[in-house]
Parts: structure tokens; C-alpha cells; sequence
């Protein structure tokens, strides 16, 4: 049997509704007429004035449930996701005892609908193009500790099959105006006067722009499924290569578009190694190291099949986000 789409008469409990993918979301929420609680330990941005706040944590079950009391359907989006967290036990704390206090706060209020947004940090360091068969092989603490809360979340649907229905999305990179993360560091990068290009540039990075994956998220919401347990990679595509990326960025600015300098990669490498000694001897932090530049020339490229098959049409390509984002961020004067 396949059920009808939600009502939009449903409350929302929208769990980490401050952040950047959350406040996009609820934007559309809005937009479309639904009810939304934000339960947050962050404010909302006053573009969310119109959503109800509540001061939540996914690390307090009691409080949790409480604030979720009345809501018919939850989106987890709350997350413990950048490189540097300290302790690194938050990790735990709120990627995977804060997705028990999910599940155990719906099965005491008897919810059945619950979205949770994951990663494809997941699969680790992608070799080909992971798709939601590939097998999770994560090497960080994020991955790793998505890795577990999915599983959290599949513990909860099985028990009760028939009627619960859990979508499992994980994003790639997201980025846009207003989001400091990877996406913006690297663009920030390919923005300055002397751009250095380690490696051939023929390297490939999956991404996705924030209101695609607002919009990806609220098609789910309404699309038609029965009780069950989905999962879905998304990302945005084309993939660009970073010579592609860097003509788009540079273009879009007015700029030459080629780098000033191609280091071949086991020079780049070996410059990286030569700042982590520095760092190591000095006791300082380098804005180059080795990591980072095996970050920069591998490629990161995920399959989002699943979600091109589905009917969903993002608002904006890939192009259109990029130059979005460029002129926002980068060329003040500009307007969008």
C-alpha cells in the first residue's frame, strides 16, 4: 500500500533548524503552508521568525521529548560535523546518543515519520563513484559516527515495520552564501590574485547547493511512500573538475582563468610535508599541509542516481548555484 502524502497541516519537528541547511529548509516549510518547530540550541535566523523555537539538545532525552511533543514528523539535521571538535567525544554525544534520544523520544510519543540527514563521509575515501550499494568505509570520526546513527535509525524502523518510515539522505558537500565550510575555503581559494594549481586540475568534486538539498529534502516530505527504510546520496551534478571550478570561479569574476602557477603533485606534497614539520617544530598551524593537498587533488565524485531517477528537479544546476554563491560572497557589488 503506498501512503498519501503528508498533510500540510502536520507539525514539523525540524532539530537543528538554525543551521544552514535548516534554515533554508524552513523557508520552503513555510512557503508551502506547513507548521514548523525549530528545536535548536542556537536561535534561528529572523528569516525563521515565522517557525515556532524551542530550546532543544539531542543529547537530553527528557527534553527532547518533551519539545517534540505534538509533532507528527522529525528531521534530524542536527550534527557534530567539522574536522576540530573538541572532545572529540561530542562526536558521539550527538551524532549517536543524540540519534537513541530521537528515536527513543518517537517511539514514547508515537511518531512514525522521521528524516535524518547523514553524510557520504560514510563511504570515506570514495574510490570510483559510491553509490547507496557501495559498501561504508569511514575513516573519521563524523563518518564513523554517522555510520552509527544510521544504523540508530534503521534499529528504530525495523521495530515496526508496517507502519514506520525512516529516509536516510547523504549529502555531499554542501555549500552557498552565508556557510563558511569546505566549499567556500576552496572557493575562497581559486578567488585570490595568485592561484596555485598542484596537480593536472583533471580531479573531480562532488557538491551540493544548499537550497537544492532544502528542496531535495522537502520533496520527500511530500512524496508518496509506504512504511519503510530509504536511502538516498545527494549530490548536485555535474561534477566539475578543479580546472572546470577554477573557470567558473574566475570567470564569473572577471578574472584570468588560469592559475599563475601549476605545481606538479609530488611537489605540492612535498611542500605540504615541509609546513607539517614547520607546524610540528614551531607548534603552530599552516594553512598548508599534506593532508590538505592530497584533499584538494583527490577526486571526491558520489553517484546520486537514485535521487536523478526520482523526479526531483533541483531549482537551480550547478552553474547557477556557483555564480550564486560567487557574486554574493565574493563580488559585494553585485546583485543576484
Amino acid at each position: 500500500m503506498i501512503a498519501a502524502a503528508r498533510d500540510s497541516a502536520i507539525e514539523i519537528g525540524l532539530i537543528g533548524g538554525s543551521g544552514f541547511i535548516g534554515s533554508a529548509l524552513v523557508k520552503i516549510l513555510l512557503d508551502r503552508g506547513y507548521k514548523v518547530r525549530i528545536l535548536d540550541i542556537a536561535q534561528p535566523l529572523p528569516s525563521s521568525a515565522a517557525a515556532e523555537y524551542r530550546y532543544s539538545d539531542v543529547r537530553d532525552l527528557s527534553l527532547l521529548t518533551k519539545t517534540l511533543q505534538g509533532c507528527k514528523l522529525v528531521i534530524n539535521l542536527a550534527a557534530k560535523h567539522r574536522d576540530d571538535v573538541r572532545p572529540v567525544s561530542l562526536y558521539h554525544e550527538v551524532n549517536v546518543l543524540g540519534a537513541e534520544n530521537v528515536c527513543n523520544a518517537a517511539v514514547a510519543l508515537g511518531i512514525d515519520d522521521i528524516i535524518f540527514t547523514s553524510s557520504v563521509a560514510v563511504y570515506g575515501f570514495p574510490r570510483g563513484e559510491p553509490d547507496e550499494e557501495s559498501p561504508p568505509n569511514p575513516f573519521n570520526h563524523y563518518g564513523k559516527t554517522k555510520r552509527e546513527a544510521e544504523g540508530v535509525y534503521r534499529a528504530w524502523q525495523n521495530g515496526a515495520l508496517e507502519k514506520r518510515r525512516l529516509e536516510i539522505v547523504r549529502p555531499t558537500v554542501v555549500f552557498g552564501p552565508g556557510n563558511r565550510g569546505n566549499v567556500y575555503n576552496l572557493l575562497a581559494q581559486l578567488t585570490r590574485p595568485r592561484f596555485v594549481m598542484v596537480g593536472k586540475g583533471t580531479n573531480r568534486k562532488s557538491m551540493a547547493y544548499v537550497c537544492n538539498i532544502a528542496a531535495y529534502l522537502m520533496f520527500l516530505i511530500e512524496a508518496d511512500h509506504s512504511p519503510g527504510a530509504y536511502l538516498y546520496n545527494y549530490c548536485d551534478t555535474p561534477a566539475y573538475s578543479m580546472n572546470e571550478l577554477l573557470y567558473e570561479v574566475r570567470t564569473a569574476l572577471k578574472k584570468p582563468t588560469e592559475p599563475s602557477i601549476r605545481l606538479p603533485y609530488a611537489v605540492g606534497i612535498a611542500i605540504g610535508a615541509t609546513f607539517d614539520l614547520a607546524a610540528l617544530t614551531l607548534g603552530r598551524t599552516f594553512a598548508v599541509s599534506k593532508v590538505r593537498v592530497q584533499k584538494f587533488c583527490a577526486n571526491t565524485v558520489f553517484s546520486s542516481k537514485r535521487v536523478q531517477s526520482s523526479g526531483f528537479t533541483p531549482p537551480y544546476d550547478l552553474r547557477q548555484a556557483l555564480h550564486r554563491t560567487i557574486a554574493i560572497e565574493f563580488s559585494p557589488e553585485q546583485t543576484v
